[in-house]
């Protein structure tokens, strides 16, 4: 998959967004030589499985402009440097508890000239900031997740869907999200995006 394919699912994107999202292979090519924030083999799957994986979340939900969303432990920068390139009009701040990592989502963000996106080496514990949504991918078991966020969700409602959380993850998520099966929403990925891999990956939206 390459840059092109980003259009196949969102055909709007304007030429600025093409180009960000073009930059994107070659930088964290780069960047992954000298920091391994993308497992070796799985680089050449870049687009696919960070990139569209993380836009996945636009799927869910069109943040409206002006929402405030708190990616938490991106890591290299995943889902919050796609999203912020998908939704110029919003604010992103990114967090992760690996300063190596953020780095790289520092320097990307940099090098694609992305206004809209502020990684900073936090962790979850000690960001004090309000958001409307939480997003994060398969960064650690849902209650536990809750129990951290919880404290940095607005109650100033902006969007369709009401304030929360929303997880990128795989597998069988039964025991996680039991605690919260009478609000929980779980969306199959693969009712947006037709490839393979997606199969058995989820859309986890939990009003907070």
């Amino acid at each position: 998959m390459t840059a092109d394919s980003i259009q196949t699912y969102f055909p709007s994107l304007s030429d600025l967004q093409k180009e960000q999202f073009e930059a994107l292979y070659s930088l964290y090519v780069d960047w992954n030589v000298k920091i391994n924030v993308i497992s070796r083999k799985d680089i050449d799957n870049l687009y696919e499985h960070h990139v569209l994986h993380s836009l996945a979340i636009a799927k869910a939900i069109s943040f409206r402009p002006d929402t405030r969303i708190l990616d938490f432990g991106t890591g290299g920068g995943f889902p919050g440097i796609p999203l912020a390139i998908l939704f110029p009009d919003c604010e992103f701040k990114l967090i992760d508890g690996t300063g190596k990592k953020i780095r790289v989502a520092q320097e990307v963000s940099q090098a694609i000239n992305l206004q809209n996106c502020h990684p900073e080496h936090l962790r979850g514990e000690d960001e004090k900031g309000q958001y409307d949504f939480v997003v994060s991918r398969a960064v650690m078991p849902l209650p536990d997740l809750v129990k951290i966020v919880r404290k940095n969700i607005t109650r100033e409602q902006k969007n369709s869907l009401p304030n929360g959380l929303l997880c990128l993850k795989g597998g069988d998520l039964q025991a996680e999200t039991k605690p919260f099966r009478n609000i929980v929403d779980i969306t199959d990925i693969s009712s947006f995006f037709h490839e393979e891999w997606f199969k058995h990956k989820y859309i986890i939206y939990l009003p907070l």
